[in-house]
């Protein structure tokens, strides 16, 4: 169920797989943070008002790779997805066995993996051999025969007397916020500012953005407060609400509840 729609941002409400295959809108670029999946022992959720995290690891997998079979299908040619994916305290192999599957069972490949460092960690002060974990894994998917066309916004430089262009130095690692405000009905938002930065990278000023996992509406927002035209889809639907609240007010929200 489509609850927003303007010139720039569609929100969806409903299972991301249903609305993929229900609707046949075209995209360009997708900047996605999917559930992790590293519920801890004895608990219930992750802090998601709906949806909860705990899959086996192997169903984990192929809902990610059913996911992206389907994106398949919307997205434009090359376009790129750009995915972050991190491990648990306690499920250090779910991140890797996922993007093994999608290597082996879809049609893209690893075009670069980027690091994001945080802006700040808890510290790990209860294991004697764990780091603290203040950077995560951005994943940049492509399909396998663009892998050396799909779009990024390297700048050229100069060319050489061969007509090669030689680009910018882009490094594989940035620094942003953690997250945009904590919610009761999403403790674990994304970051507005992790999504402008891999904009800077990736995302040509006429791109169409999705973002299947829109939770709290940080991709669209971020998007939005760009001028690049983005889609968001959520399985909540209070979620969809509070981000199509901050899309309308165009700010940041830290005191709205639902």
């Amino acid at each position: 169920m489509k609850i927003y729609n303007d010139d720039y941002i569609k929100i969806y409400n409903g299972d991301c797989l249903e609305v993929l295959k229900n609707n046949d809108f075209k995209i360009d670029k997708i900047i996605t943070s999917p559930p992790y999946n590293i519920i801890r022992p004895n608990s219930t959720d992750r802090g998601y008002d709906l949806y909860k995290d705990g899959m086996s690891n192997k169903e984990y997998s192929k809902w990610i790779t059913d996911i992206i079979t389907e994106v398949d299908k919307h997205l434009n040619k090359n376009g790129c997805i750009i995915m972050n994916l991190s491990y648990g305290t306690e499920n250090t192999t779910v991140m890797n066995e996922t993007v093994y599957k999608i290597l082996q069972d879809t049609n893209y490949t690893i075009a670069d993996i980027i690091i994001w460092k945080k802006k700040s960690a808890t510290p790990n002060n209860v294991s004697s051999n764990k780091m603290t974990r203040i950077c995560e894994f951005v994943y940049v998917f492509c399909r396998k025969e663009e892998f050396y066309t799909f779009t990024a916004n390297k700048k050229v430089l100069k060319q050489r007397e061969t007509g090669q262009d030689i680009y910018e130095n882009v490094f594989n690692f940035f620094e942003a916020s953690n997250n945009d405000e904590s919610t009761d009905i999403n403790k674990a938002t994304f970051s507005s500012d992790f999504v402008e930065q891999i904009i800077n990278r990736y995302v040509n000023k006429t791109d169409t953005v999705l973002d299947m996992f829109n939770g709290t509406g940080t991709t669209t927002y971020a998007c939005k407060r760009r001028g690049i035209k983005s889609i968001g889809i959520e399985l909540s639907s209070k979620q969809c609400e509070y981000a199509k609240k901050r899309i309308t007010e165009n700010d940041q929200i830290s005191i709205y509840q639902l």
